[in-house]
């Protein structure tokens, strides 16, 4: 076994997936700066730039279905900052770091000496392209059943770190503020198996039930709880 088959090899096992095309998988890995110093090896074209494209658009379609399903209480401008934020260079490079896809990254020589291996937008790049290669190798199942846990665990760190949209702080601030009450949050369903369970909780003000949300967690749902009870309270449609 070739020294320069490990790192395809490692990536392989972090995603779970043996291509049955590996040549997919390599090509993926390889930067337009190695193609153009390497003719020899399929052409100056023979990079992952048309990869990149195809699995930047795949990528995401799936989000995009995974949070529409996941987040039902959650309308089109909360989905679409949220997806914004789960696809965007610096958290998708984080997941190729996970992946080990920069030691894996062909490059060429200044490239490489540069610590192109390191950089975000390779990074990007090369997570987008490899799930091309995967789409291509496997299809859109087993892109989502390798990253979709990912993406779910990256979702809930956004919203537990109130990055995205603290719906739970600011109503309570406004039921204090404006009822003279504390919001109380309680768990009323949970469904699915340990690995993807979905949460439904409820948002109680006095003795009303002032929302009820959905969530991947705990917390999500809470999250989405509140974000219901704002727009109800907010738009006049329950009592005080």
């Amino acid at each position: 076994m070739g020294k320069s088959e490990d790192p395809l090899l490692k990536v392989q096992a972090n995603l779970q997936h043996t291509f049955r095309d590996l040549a997919l998988l390599e090509l993926a890995l390889t930067h337009p700066s190695y193609a153009h110093e390497h003719p020899d090896e399929g052409g100056e074209e023979h990079h992952n730039q048309r990869l990149e494209f195809m699995g930047d658009a795949v990528l995401d379609f799936l989000v995009a279905v995974w949070l529409y399903r996941t987040y039902p209480d959650f309308p089109e401008g909360p989905l679409t900052r949220l997806r914004a934020t789960l696809v965007r260079t610096t958290t998708l490079a984080s997941l190729a770091r996970e992946l080990a896809l920069g030691s894996a990254l062909r490059l060429g020589r200044g490239e490489e000496e540069s610590g192109g291996s390191e950089r975000a937008a390779n990074l990007c790049d090369a997570l987008e392209s490899t799930v091309g290669a995967l789409y291509l190798d496997g299809g859109l199942g087993v892109i989502w059943s390798r990253l979709g846990p990912w993406f779910a665990r990256k979702a809930e760190a956004i919203l537990d770190a109130e990055s995205y949209v603290d719906a739970k702080s600011r109503f309570q601030e406004w039921a204090q503020a404006e009822l003279g009450k504390t919001p109380v949050y309680q768990i009323v369903d949970e469904v699915g198996p340990d690995h993807a369970k979905t949460f439904t909780a409820q948002v109680v003000v006095g003795v009303d039930v002032a929302g009820q949300g959905t969530g991947a967690s705990k917390r999500m749902a809470e999250q989405a709880a509140a974000g219901v009870a704002l727009v109800t309270y907010t738009n006049g449609t329950l009592s005080s």
